[in-house]
């Protein structure tokens, strides 16, 4: 299901609104805490704050980190 968005000017920055029907697939409200991740190709994803997702990225970003030229060459 894709919901199409604009990019705004929001005071001196750019920023996008939510539409209603993702925040509600997202089961989120106001004021709560959603992480951007990336990857290689530039698609970006936005998921919400759920228990066990910050140590959980930080063990990937960990291991990432670590075997950075073996990833990299497994990509080729």
């Amino acid at each position: 299901m894709a919901i199409e968005t604009k990019v705004r000017r929001i005071g001196n920055s750019l920023g996008i609104v939510l539409p209603k029907e993702a925040l509600n697939q997202m089961k989120v409200e106001e004021g709560a805490t959603l992480y951007l991740t990336g990857d290689a190709e530039g698609a970006m994803r936005l998921t919400p704050d759920r228990p066990g997702f910050k140590e959980k990225m930080a063990i990937a970003e960990d291991i990432m980190n670590r075997y950075r030229n073996a990833l990299r060459e497994l990509a080729k």
